[in-house]
């Protein structure tokens, strides 16, 4: 585990649910720096041992993924897609150390379990309020579907599939849930405090 020089965080949580704008808000409040994760996956694609990764919904028929993969199955999928990431993604994190500004990190693959035994600063799990905001943001920001349709799937497998199961991971080990980004504001910067 490296000791990195500055402070860090980590935001994850369901898409939708306000990481990117928390982490963004946090990052102009203590002059730190933002680093999204998500963009960082795209780039691995080029790389033959983190293609399956990162294509990994792209090259499922979503309509079909969605109706007739169980709820197990989806997580034990994104799981399964976190894990195969995140020697890549805690090499990224790693190359950060020297950093002494705020560094907050944030992507929807840094799920608890494996951040735990790697990492030794603190991060926020957020969750999303309702199913409504949840489909709603998804459809003015896709994650994947290109029709309304689509965009719901997507939506209820963040909000009834991916919720609980963040909620029980970050409770499990120990990090703070929210179910906004402005409710996480306050207390998460004291954490960068």
């Amino acid at each position: 585990m490296k000791k990195h020089l500055g402070k860090r965080l980590f935001i994850t949580g369901i898409p939708t649910s306000g990481k990117s704008y928390l982490a963004r808000k946090l990052a102009s409040r203590t002059n730190g720096v933002f680093v999204e994760l998500d963009d960082f996956r795209e780039s691995l694609s080029k790389e033959e041992k983190y293609n399956k990764w990162t294509q990994f919904y792209l090259d499922q028929n979503e309509e079909e993924y969605y109706t007739k993969t169980s709820p197990e199955e989806q997580w034990n999928n994104l799981v399964a897609q976190s894990e195969g990431l995140w020697p890549a993604f805690l090499e990224h994190i790693e190359s950060y150390s020297n950093e002494s500004r705020p560094v907050i990190f944030e992507c929807v693959n840094m799920l608890p379990h494996i951040v735990k035994n790697a990492v030794d600063f603190p991060g926020v799990v957020l969750i999303g309020s309702s199913y409504e905001e949840v489909f709603e943001r998804n459809m003015k920001d896709p994650r994947w579907g290109k029709t309304p349709y689509l965009q719901e799937l997507e939506a209820k497998s963040f909000f009834y599939i991916e919720r609980p199961r963040y909620k029980d991971e970050a409770e499990k080990y120990g990090y703070p849930v929210f179910e906004s980004a402005d409710d996480a504001f306050k207390p998460v910067l004291k954490l960068l405090g």
